[in-house]
Order: C-alpha cells, then structure tokens, then sequence
C-alpha cells in the first residue's frame, strides 16, 4: 500500500482552511505531484483510491502519467463509463481502475472553511485554533474533529483498501493529511496524545507491505515532532 498526500492547493498557498472546497493544485504542487511520482515509478498497481476532490485527482493522474497508466474513474451507480470490454489487452494492461469516495475527503472545517488561519486565530484565539487543528477530539464549530475523521474514514480503509493489500494487490492511495493521519494512526497504532504531532511529507510517498497478516512501513518517513503552533 502505497500512501501519498496530495500536493500544495491554491488554497493552501493563501494559508486557508480548505477542507471541502474543491480547488485545484498551484505551480508548487503540480511540481510536488511530479516529485512524487518519481519515487512511485516502480511499482506496479492494481487499483488506485482518492477523495472526490481536484487537488488529490490531479496528484494521482501525474503519478500515473509517469507510469503511461490510464486511469479508468470508477461510477459505480451506471455501468456505462466502465465499459472497455472491447479494448485490446494490449490497451487494457495499461488501465487501472480509480475508486472515489467522499469517506477519503479531507476533513470538513465547517465555519472555518474558506478563512485565513491568521484570521481565525484572531477571532478564536491561538490555544483554541491549534486545538482544532492538531488535536484529535477538539471539533471546530460545524465541522469535523480527526477524531470524526477517523471514525468515517476507518470502516472504508478496512472494507475497501486493507483487504485488497492482504489479498495481495499493490494499492496506491491519494488522499490528504488528515484522512491518511486517520489511515496511519489505524495501521501503526498511534496513540490520541501523539497523533498531533504526525507531520505528513508532500514529496514523499509512505510504502506499507503485508508482513505476518499485518500492514508494516516498509519505506518512507513521517515528522513525529510537528511542533504545535
């Protein structure tokens, strides 16, 4: 299982909340998708999963452009965009299907969504702001707390995703840092208290194999010392 945090957004780069507004990657994180897909040129996969939101799209297909992959969006509720049966296998081979789910989006910010983090902390104050940001049960108002996040995103990785990887297909993931914080903290254990402090590389993917039945990190690093602020 191959993890990769999709690249700076548009929004990241005015330094807003973004959670569920859909926007695209910048200059720096089409440059950070390419990056990535570097390391990823080797393996091969069987099935890709992301959220339903642009900026981890566009991560994924340059990730997959490096391979020459097709990526085949799966629409499960109508048959007909999947319907290549009459492509050769010479085309098929290179094919790979993209699950979607909005259980892999980003976490939803509620008010904040949209507002500047230095705005926000002017009006809620530093100690609160951080709370929302970091913390694992702290909810902004009207959004989601990792927490929540992790609750959501959890029963879909086990169903859909971890089974796959220990049936033996190589999955890719493309998600965003607090979906695959939830999907890390599950897999290697993490402990509430420490969780807040797992800071996610843009230019680097994590690789999980299935050692013993169990998904171990077998290449790639993380910060375990995000400083809070």
């Amino acid at each position: 299982m191959i993890l990769v945090r999709h690249g700076e957004s548009r929004l990241n780069a005015l330094n807003c909340f973004t959670g569920w507004l859909d926007v695209g990657l910048t200059k720096k994180g089409l440059d950070e998708a390419h990056a990535v897909a570097d390391h990823c040129r080797d393996w091969d996969y069987d099935a890709a999963f992301t959220s339903h939101l642009e900026r981890a799209h566009e991560t994924l297909l340059v990730i997959l452009s490096h391979q020459k992959r097709v990526g085949i969006f799966q629409h499960e509720s109508d048959a007909r965009y999947q319907n290549v049966r009459k492509a050769s296998k010479e085309y098929t081979a290179r094919m790979i299907p993209i699950f979607t789910s909005r259980l892999l989006n980003e976490r939803y910010y509620g008010q904040l969504q949209g507002v500047n983090k230095e705005t926000a902390t002017r009006m809620f104050g530093a100690e609160t702001v951080l709370g929302w940001r970091r913390g694992f049960a702290p909810q902004p108002p009207g959004g989601e707390s990792l927490r929540d996040v992790y609750n959501r995103v959890i029963p879909y990785f086990k169903q859909q995703i971890q089974r796959r990887v220990k049936r033996g297909q190589t999955i890719l993931v493309v998600a965003h840092s607090n979906t695959l914080r939830a999907i890390i903290k599950f897999v290697e254990q993490i402990d509430d208290d420490h969780i807040p402090f797992v800071d996610l590389p843009t230019g680097h993917p994590l690789l999980y194999s299935c050692v013993g039945g169990q998904l171990v990190r077998t290449e790639g690093e993380y910060r375990h010392d995000r400083p809070l602020r």
